[in-house]
């Protein structure tokens, strides 16, 4: 099965980034690839994926097997915690890099035939990539999203965002609509180039390059994914000043894509 890129940027993210990373390690997708980039994280977050490296090697669990009447006891067993086999690679920036530059080192480091990134406090659910990879092994397009829970740091779920099925108008015209539970072919970034350093709306400004460069995109009316709200927590990225600029360059790239359409049509 071709082999799937995940690329798992981490800033600060030290209370979350285990339960992400297990997210993406027990995919029953059997061929991944994780890409884990630390942008000189102030908190915890180096120790603490060093030692869930360590722990995918080392870590068992037990489970009730089997009574034994004789004795009256459940007898258990001792299996390994993380079963399957990943590459794992953990990459440390030496100075801090921002997020899209630090996405852009892990892109460089991927060898799958399709890729994604995953926000290091976000979880993937656990049929996500071999869902999204049918599509790409049919050949019935290029990029793949679907729908995704808004979920609270306990985890429930504040609401479902239904994204609607790929058209260029409804998905860069009308607003940035493809969402971030995506895969696509590692063959656009070779085609099409990285994302842009100089963006504040990186995924937005790669995604339509790559759909207006001629990409077939398509939507899995599914939930796939659960991201998690910043409402309460408006730091990094989504501080209120850089959120604003995101905001406004979104608006600046929906007038490109409209002024594009516009272009096509005549």
């Amino acid at each position: 099965m071709p082999l799937i890129s995940i690329v798992i940027p981490s800033y600060n993210h030290a209370e979350y980034i285990e339960a992400c990373l297990d997210s993406v390690y027990f995919q029953d997708y059997p061929e991944i690839e994780m890409i884990i980039v630390d942008d000189c994280s102030p908190d915890n977050s180096v120790e603490v994926i060093e030692n869930w490296i360590k722990g995918v090697e080392i870590d068992k669990v037990t489970y009730a097997a089997c009574y034994d009447e004789d004795k009256d006891k459940v007898c258990r067993a001792e299996i390994a915690r993380y079963d399957k086999k990943r590459s794992i690679i953990f990459l440390k920036n030496e100075t801090n890099l921002g997020s899209t530059a630090t996405y852009n080192r892990g892109f460089k480091a991927t060898t799958g035939e399709y890729c994604s990134f995953v926000v290091s406090d976000d979880i993937c659910h656990p049929q996500m990539f071999s869902t999204l990879a049918e599509p790409l092994d049919n050949d019935e397009a290029d990029f793949v999203y679907s729908d995704m829970f808004v979920v609270d740091d306990s985890m429930r779920i504040l609401r479902e965002f239904k994204l609607p099925d790929y058209d260029f108008e409804r998905s860069f015209c009308d607003w940035y609509l493809c969402g971030v539970a995506t895969l696509y072919r590692r063959s656009l970034h070779d085609q099409f180039g990285l994302y842009n350093e100089a963006s504040k709306a990186d995924d937005h400004e790669c995604y339509l390059r790559f759909a207006m460069e001629g990409a077939r995109f398509l939507h899995i009316p599914k939930t796939l994914y659960s991201v998690r709200s910043h409402d309460q927590r408006e730091v990094g990225l989504h501080s209120k000043d850089r959120f604003n600029a995101l905001m406004e360059e979104s608006k600046a790239l929906t007038l490109k894509a409209r002024a594009w359409r516009k272009g096509e049509k005549k």
